[in-house]
Formats: structure tokens, C-alpha cells, sequence
């Protein structure tokens, strides 16, 4: 958990994921789409991943990824990150943050 703690709050949005998962891909690309730079950290390439997978579960992330953290935070999952980005909260949180400056 204190990994997951410290690797969160290293950067303005920190996106815990799998490689091969493509909800994780959609979520990342609409972050770069919105001109958002994350830390990507994939958990399947990872030495530490499964330890990492299951801090992040007991935040309440269920399945583990894609986790999203805006501000050091638990943002959520892809069904959270889809649901801000289309009541248009998300980017809000990303200015708030200093993800983006417009």
C-alpha cells in the first residue's frame, strides 16, 4: 500500500495497468487525447505488480485496473474516469491538479 501511496502522489495523474488490458489502453489514450501526460505504471511488467494489484484492490478498486489517481488521490476505476469525463468533471480535476493549464 505504501508503494502504491508513494508512486501515486509522484505526478499529477499516476494510472496503475496491464499491458494487455484494453480498458486501460482507452482510459491512457483518453489522457493523452486531453493533452495529459500520466505516469503509466504497468503492473505486468512490474517485479512488484501483484503486491501493488492487491494494495489496490483494497482501495476499493475492483478489477485492480485501471486505477486512476488525479492529485495523489483514488480517482477510480474506467467506469468512474468514463462517467467524469462525460458529465465533464474530469477535467476540472485535471486543472485542479495542474494536468492541464486550460
Amino acid at each position: 500500500m505504501d508503494r502504491v501511496a508513494k508512486l501515486a502522489s509522484q505526478k499529477a495523474v499516476v494510472i496503475f495497468s496491464k499491458s494487455s488490458c484494453c480498458m486501460c489502453h482507452a482510459i491512457k489514450r483518453l489522457f493523452y487525447e486531453q493533452g495529459v501526460s500520466p505516469a503509466i505504471y504497468e503492473l505486468d511488467e512490474d517485479a512488484r505488480g501483484n503486491e501493488m494489484e492487491w494494495a489496490i484492490m483494497r482501495l476499493g478498486c475492483n478489477p485492480a485496473v485501471p486505477a486512476v489517481f488525479i492529485g495523489g488521490k483514488f480517482v477510480g476505476s474506467a467506469n468512474t474516469i468514463m462517467t467524469l469525463q462525460l458529465n465533464g468533471s474530469l477535467k476540472n480535476l485535471l486543472k485542479n491538479a495542474g494536468a492541464i493549464w486550460l
